[in-house]
Formats: C-alpha cells, structure tokens, sequence
C-alpha cells in the first residue's frame, strides 16, 4: 500500500490550495493509497514558534511523515517563497525525515512569475531533510481555481492533467 502525507502549510483550511489538494486526495484514494493530512495551521502555535520538538501534536505529525511513502509539501507562494507556516513545520523534522520518499511539491500563487519558487525556494530545504527523490512540482495559478454556485472547488482542465500525471507518478507499482 501507497502511504502518502499531505503537508500543508497555507494558513487557511478553505483556500484554492485546499481544493487542488482535494482533487489530488481523491485521485490517489482511487488508486488504493492511504492519504493522511498534517495541517500545519492547526498545529499549536506555540510548539511551532518555540521549537518545542517532544510535543505531542508534532511527534505525532513527525510519526506520520516516518511512516509515509511519499510526501506532498503543499504551500501557496508569499513574497516569493513557500509560507513561514510550511517553513516552522519543516524546521521540526528530524534531520533525514525525507530519506527513501518520494516528495511532491505543490504550490499555488497569484501569478506564473513565482514558478521558480519551487525550485529555489523549497527544494533545497527538502534535499537537507533526504529528500533523495524530488519530483517535478505543480504550480497552479490562483485563477486556474474558482468555486461553483455550490461551493465546491472547480479547477481548470490543464490543471487537472498536471495533477493526474503527478499523481500516477507518485503512486509506487
């Protein structure tokens, strides 16, 4: 079986981040994966600030990361990077947390003009906790996201082309 982590680091719960993350847990339930969800917005502020690495939210969040098979660090881009929110939480990994996972990047922003922000933003912090096998992140662009009537996510054609290829690639035989 598929274990996969979703990381989230978007200060809200109801954002287009969360619909593309939506789109992306149900494909890979499909597929016979396990999905689990750390939210880092629903951390204890507290822990996250104060580095407190015995606390029980983190070792728990940090448990299922050991577990998991593959990891998507989700984030939507501020001030060019991956959130601060993202970012605490990394900070609270064990040193090679990543070693032997496949890790999928996805991020969303207001423009195409941040696409490197994977690359030169979050990559490199993922290759100092092991991450030995980076795939090719997915970037989506805030308007590739609207709501329907029903408030439900509905995400453009092209986008969910990208996220099934990821998806299939991140799904190990």
């Amino acid at each position: 079986m598929n274990n996969i982590v979703f990381i989230v680091g978007s200060p809200s719960r109801g954002s287009r981040l969360t619909g593309v993350l939506q789109y992306m847990e149900e494909r890979l339930l499909q597929k016979g994966a396990k999905v689990d969800w750390i939210q880092v917005c629903e951390l204890p502020a507290e822990d996250l600030i104060h580095a407190k690495w015995d606390s029980p939210a983190i070792e728990a969040c940090n448990a299922l990361v050991e577990k998991a098979d593959a990891v998507i660090a989700a984030s939507p881009v501020y001030k060019a990077t991956y959130s601060g929110v993202l970012k605490t939480y990394l900070d609270l990994l064990p040193q090679k947390a990543l070693v032997n996972k496949s890790v999928l990047p996805v991020f969303i922003g207001g423009t195409i003009a941040h696409l490197l922000s994977i690359e030169y933003g979050l990559k490199p912090t993922l290759s100092i906790l092991g991450a030995s096998h980076q795939m090719s992140g997915v970037y989506v662009i805030d308007s590739q996201v609207s709501r329907s009537a029903d408030d439900k996510y509905v995400l453009d054609e092209e986008v969910r082309q990208r996220l099934d290829k990821a998806v299939d690639n991140l799904i190990l035989p």
